[in-house]
């Protein structure tokens, strides 16, 4: 209400000026001053100019410090997060200066130099001193912000740590999928021909790696720990976002991406940070991938080391629970096929039909 509120006041303040703006040209017409090179208004769009500058600054920095909206920015829940707000809030502040300081030079100018009758400009056509201060103050700025910002981005898309926890996200219209790689920490290979209904992902069961992966229903972190996203996209182009973690990548079909990140915080340590029981960390996809991009949400949930592994060991195979795709797996693999995933060996193989999803 309190916004609203704010909002109809500036609409009421701006409808008063052009309110005065018009009253003051009317006066101007009866005193006769439509005829002249400048009129008696000229004053008051000076001081219209100076209002607008006062006006302008107070609602950039009433805005800027959450004055219309209290969750400008997310809580912060990843080690990298540190770096990429304290670049952002440098530049933040380095724009925001120059900015303010431009607009007061502007704004003042126009009111200091409006036309009076005797007033003549001073010719000064060039300064070079100027010129090179001007060009080579934001170029070395500038160059320090991208040398920083690249040095940061480097580091979270570069090689993770060996300890990471490696885990495979895909988005297609419209949601996502999530893999693990089982018992042995080990993503198995993947093959696009091999999507059906069923094997969303297209697991390559030719590779041995593949035969412990796993695919659950809800993203599952290990607070403290790497975690090592290898990112792709089934059809179109999405982005893997979560405002929380700092975390924003493409996914690209055919082009492979990754970002590696460590949480910080639990989903019961956000709950109680932000007073509401009910937070939930999301993953969305922040491209506009198409009519259904509104619905593509993945639940992520943070838990302490010891609770990740209790709750990885848990897990079922993805080819336990669909056994009949051990007919994809080669004949001479299949006993340990069986072994890895935990199937029993007594479990009957039944062929399954490979019917690739259309990407529309």
């Amino acid at each position: 209400m309190l916004n609203l509120i704010i909002i109809l006041a500036v609409i009421l303040v701006l409808a008063i000026l052009i309110a005065v703006f018009r009253v003051t040209t009317l006066v101007g017409i009866v005193k006769g001053d439509a005829g002249k090179y400048v009129t008696s208004g000229n004053k008051v769009q000076a001081a219209i100019c100076l209002l607008f500058l006062l006006a302008g600054i107070v609602g950039f920095f009433y805005y800027s410090f959450g004055g219309l909206d209290d969750d400008f920015t997310q809580p912060l829940a990843s080690e990298h997060g540190v770096e990429t707000d304290r670049l952002f809030w440098i530049t933040m502040a380095i724009t925001s200066f120059v900015f303010i300081v431009t607009q007061i030079f502007l704004f003042f100018f126009a009111f200091k130099y409006q036309y009076k009758e005797g007033n003549k400009a001073t010719f000064y056509p060039h300064n070079n001193t100027l010129e090179i201060v001007w060009t080579a103050v934001p170029a070395i700025v500038l160059a320090l912000l991208i040398i920083s910002g690249w040095k940061a981005w480097t580091k979270i898309t570069g090689p993770a740590p060996e300890e990471s926890e490696v885990i495979e996200v895909m988005g297609y219209q419209y949601s996502w999928a999530v893999r693990y790689g089982g018992a042995d920490k080990q993503l198995g290979d993947y093959d696009y021909k091999k999507i059906d209904v069923v094997n969303q992902v297209g697991i390559d069961f030719s590779d041995k790696a593949s035969f412990d992966d796993f695919i659950p229903t809800k993203l599952i972190l290990p607070k403290g720990r790497p975690v090592h996203l290898k990112i792709r996209a089934r059809d179109v182009i999405h982005s893997v976002y979560q405002p929380h973690f700092r975390l924003q990548m493409n996914a690209v079909p055919g082009m492979p991406t990754r970002f590696w990140f460590v949480p910080t915080k639990t989903t019961a340590e956000m709950r109680q940070e932000t007073g509401n029981p009910d937070f939930e960390y999301e993953l969305v996809c922040n491209k506009i991938c198409g009519k259904g991009h509104f619905a593509m949400k993945y639940l992520i949930e943070v838990v302490e080391p010891e609770e990740y592994d209790k709750w990885y060991a848990s897990q079922d195979a993805w080819l336990k629970q669909n056994d009949d795709y051990l007919s994809q797996v080669p004949e001479e693999l299949q006993e340990m096929a069986k072994i890895a995933s935990g199937i029993e060996n007594n479990a009957e193989i039944q062929p399954v039909e490979n019917a690739v999803v259309s990407n529309n």
